[in-house]
């Protein structure tokens, strides 16, 4: 699956070979705040980590993977938008409830790249497979900025929960936007 360009951003597949901007992206401690408490990723942990986890859920016939997101304006890298079944790595995988998640850099934020991504490569796969029921987002519930998305993108909130990982529980919330 290819999606088109938005009105300002261009959007392609990522693959292992992405590695630098994914090391690029996670050097930013602001960035990281919501995701690991601001921690930046080795290019080890890119490499031994995350590559792995993305081919293991990166499905180009279906749209699944990360979406590397660059400005029309300059091809300048900017981040990414997540697609994958939700409770992929939980066991539990939906295909008919797709997870989105972004990740943009700081110097992005504040100018509605993420919700132009999001919502533009949503309507793309929804178009394409008919058969979803729902998009599914999740956030830790001081992170206002990936709310403020969610929102923007017509989810609605769902429940709180916690979220636990090496740090520890944290409060999160899910969103979801029903297609049926």
């Amino acid at each position: 699956m290819n999606i088109q360009n938005s009105a300002r951003l261009h959007f392609r597949l990522m693959t292992q070979d992405d590695a630098q901007f994914l090391f690029e992206l996670d050097q930013d401690p602001a960035v990281m705040t919501y995701i690991n408490g601001g921690i930046a990723n080795s290019m080890a942990d890119i490499q031994e980590t995350y590559i792995p986890r993305l081919i293991s859920f990166t499905n180009k016939a279906k749209g699944w993977g990360l979406w590397h997101t660059s400005l029309l304006s300059n091809n300048e890298f900017i981040g990414w938008i997540l697609v994958r079944p939700m409770g992929f790595f939980e066991g539990d995988s939906n295909t008919l409830d797709l997870e989105l998640g972004w990740r943009f850099k700081q110097s992005s934020w504040g100018k509605g790249y993420a919700t132009e991504a999001a919502q533009h490569i949503a309507n793309t796969i929804c178009k394409m497979h008919p058969e979803l029921e729902a998009l599914s987002a999740s956030a830790l519930v001081e992170n206002h900025g990936s709310l403020k998305v969610m929102k923007n993108i017509g989810m609605k909130y769902i429940k709180n929960y916690i979220y636990n990982d090496s740090r520890g529980d944290h409060d999160a919330v899910l969103y979801r936007k029903s297609l049926k």
